[in-house]
């Protein structure tokens, strides 16, 4: 080869490697704007010409990889990676295309190697830190992208990555219930990106959970600038949740209203959803059924369709309907958090017990450490937990009559069918004017079964066993009963109690024990009006017998807490008259208006107080006697030290004749406590 050909050749070299890099920065510049699909086309056409070329093989294997092709991509690397042993770029290029393909544990192998042959260098830090970031490895992926950003100071990328680390270590410690050290990861990450959208939602869920309101009004008012629907769902659920229902509806309703000029979809489907359960929340359960038949025609089996009209049949008591929507969307998704939690709590309420354990365990093993399902759980094992429950009281009257009382009583289930009780009473009583008295225990042993998930049947019996200064006697003590649910919304109790009338000495001494035939009814409503009747007929070992009837209509102002008041009518009628003995007229009425609020202690959670207070006046009418004003206070207060203890203190004042049997004002005060003997049940749920 001459001189002139060997100095064409190298020119020829030149301009050939010159074209291909003005070539190449149009395919870099398509990978920089994310343009994957162009950067693939045009990379495969350079190889067509430079088959061997490293930097085009390099960005071909790179843009495929981003263009959902990440099992070829990684088959790429590794071939460049056995032709270029040691090569940093294509080592780089390789751990990340094993993110791709989500091998996350060989990544992390890798990467550990290459951070530490390079300790500077800013790439393998940030990738190591997004492996360790998908492994839920947060300690040490925090580490690692606060190296990378001390490479590389603000750097953008480093910092979205470390948002996103922090967004998983804040989920994390709110599934392990340490709120404060989540909270202060979202205000970190607020300090590098201000209302950034994510993190303010992140920290609401967990104002939602805590049940902060303030602090969770504070948030969505952050995001309602830039968000105001998003913003006023959020705070309707807080309303709701602060039990302000219809707050919650009206800011439902505007949101609603505001969704009309917004074009994400998923948003407009949200603030439906939301609107429709401030209605149910409301029990507007007519609008809310109108609404729901709506969005069925525009969004035929969607899930959070179908779970708004199955929530709804569980406001309304409609239980078999509300499951048979669940089961459709389990059928649709059998991993769907509504459809299996929303499941469990419909066969829950049907009394299905073992069906609903089973549907949220269900839920458990999909959603792994899910708050509500634990709640639910731990909620269903509480139901079948031994307890035992001690009652003293004191009593007094002005008829002179004093009473010391105490109630041990132990209940011990056995499965959710089967469940035993053993009770015993003491009771002294004295008059502080003829100094007599008299002492009374009963022993008590019963069993309850479950037989069907509406009808339980429960035995009671044992010995009453009496001393005075004038007799000393044993008695047969009995109680057995039926409770039913007849239809939705209604309770029916049917039972026999024979007991011994030992309120006072004189009592005791004449040895009465009464056979009671009675039945209980409640009828509640999805209009807050509520009806309870009771009905007893009683014979007397002393030849006397009784009718009495109580009846009371009532409308349920509040839900949370339990507002109630209404109308009480009762009715009592011996046969015959023993005034001296006891109070027995042969009519009387009692008419009066009640009003009561109530904080169940069923309901709330440990650390917590509850009460009760029942406050009632009318008029009573004893034969043809004229009327009498009466009135009736009881309350009570407890406390809940934890989700095994609770007591409470209680008082009762009555000047109603039939509260005892004397006939005089009558007050009792005590102190009760209920201890669970185990943490769960004696049996395994299963």
């Amino acid at each position: 080869m001459n001189l002139l050909q060997k100095i064409a050749l190298v020119f020829i070299s030149i301009f050939s490697f010159t074209l291909q890099a003005q070539d190449m920065n149009v395919g870099f510049s398509h990978l920089e704007k994310g343009e994957f699909a162009k950067a693939e086309l045009f990379f495969k056409d350079i190889l067509k010409f430079y088959p061997k070329n490293k930097t085009a093989r390099l960005c071909y294997a790179r843009a495929i990889g981003l263009n959902n092709q990440a099992p070829a991509a990684l088959e790429n690397f590794i071939q460049l990676k056995s032709e270029y042993p040691g090569d940093l770029e294509i080592e780089l290029n390789y751990a990340e295309s094993l993110l791709w393909n989500k091998k996350f544990d060989e990544a992390k192998v890798f990467y550990s190697e290459l951070v530490q042959k390079n300790p500077t260098n800013f790439v393998a830090h940030l990738g190591f830190a997004n492996t360790l970031s998908n492994l839920k490895e947060y300690p040490t992926a925090l580490a690692n992208v606060n190296k990378a950003l001390e490479l590389s100071a603000a750097n953008p990328g480093a910092l979205v990555s470390r948002k996103y680390i922090k967004l998983g270590y804040g989920y994390q410690y709110v599934n392990e219930k340490k709120y404060s050290e989540a909270e202060a990861f979202y205000d970190e990450i607020l300090v590098d990106f201000p209302l950034d959208k994510e993190t303010l939602m992140n920290k609401a869920n967990m104002y939602l959970i805590t049940k902060d309101i303030a602090k969770g009004n504070a948030v969505y008012q952050l995001l309602s600038k830039d968000h105001p629907v998003l913003a006023l769902n959020g705070l309707s659920l807080l309303a709701h949740i602060d039990n302000k229902e219809k707050e919650a509806l009206k800011l439902a309703t505007e949101s609603l209203s505001l969704s009309q000029n917004i074009t994400d979809e998923s948003l407009k489907k949200q603030t439906q959803e939301r609107y429709t359960q401030a209605l149910i929340w409301n029990k507007k359960y007519k609008e809310a059924k109108v609404y729901i038949e709506a969005l069925q025609i525009k969004y035929p089996n969607e899930n959070w369709v179908l779970s708004l009209a199955a929530t709804l049949d569980i406001y309304k008591s409609n239980f078999p309907d509300s499951i048979t929507y669940y089961k459709n969307i389990l059928e649709n998704d059998t991993k769907s958090f509504d459809g299996n939690l929303g499941i469990a709590n419909a066969y829950k309420a049907s009394g299905e017990t073992s069906m609903a354990y089973q549907a949220a365990m269900t839920t458990l093993s999909i959603f792994n450490n899910q708050g509500d399902a634990l709640q639910f759980i731990k909620k269903m094992k509480e139901d079948f937990t031994p307890f035992i429950e001690e009652k003293l009281s004191y009593s007094f009257d002005n008829g002179n009559n004093t009473a010391l009382a105490s109630r041990t009583a132990i209940t011990l289930p056995l499965s959710t069918r089967w469940t035993v009780n053993a009770t015993y009473q003491y009771r002294k009583t004295e008059n502080t004017v003829t100094l007599k008295n008299a002492e009374s225990n009963d022993y008590l042993i019963g069993a309850s079964y479950q037989f069907h998930p509406k009808i339980s049947f429960s035995f009671e019996t044992g010995i009453n066993t009496a001393s005075s200064l004038t007799s000393n006697y044993n008695q047969l003590l009995l109680h057995t009963y039926f409770k039913m649910k007849p239809m939705k919304l209604q309770d029916l109790e049917a039972g026999y109690k024979r007991e011994m009338q030992n309120f006072n000495t004189d009592l005791i001494d004449k040895q009465i024990a009464t056979n009671n035939y009675y039945l209980n009814y409640n009828l509640s409503t999805n209009f807050n009006f509520g009806w309870f009747t009771q009905y007893f007929f009683t014979s007397q070992t002393d030849n006397n017998n009784r009718n009495l009837l109580f009846t009371s209509f009532y409308y349920n102002f509040l839900s949370k807490p339990v507002l109630k008041g209404g109308l009480n009518y009762q009715y009592i009628a011996f046969k015959d008259r023993v005034p001296t003995d006891y109070f027995s007229p042969k009519k009387f009425n009692a008419v009066e208006l009640f009003l009561e609020v109530l904080k169940d202690e069923k309901i709330i959670e440990s650390k917590s107080w509850f009460y009760n207070a029942n406050l009632a006046t009318g008029y009573q009418f004893i034969e043809n006697n004229s009327k009498q004003w009466t009135y009736r206070i009881q309350a009570k207060l407890g406390y809940k030290f934890s989700d095994r203890l609770l007591s409470n203190i209680y008082v009762t004042r009555s000047n109603i004749a039939s509260t005892t049997a004397s006939g005089f004002t009558f007050n009792e005060f005590g102190l009760r406590i209920k201890w669970n003997l185990s943490k769960e049940p004696l049996f395994t749920l299963k």
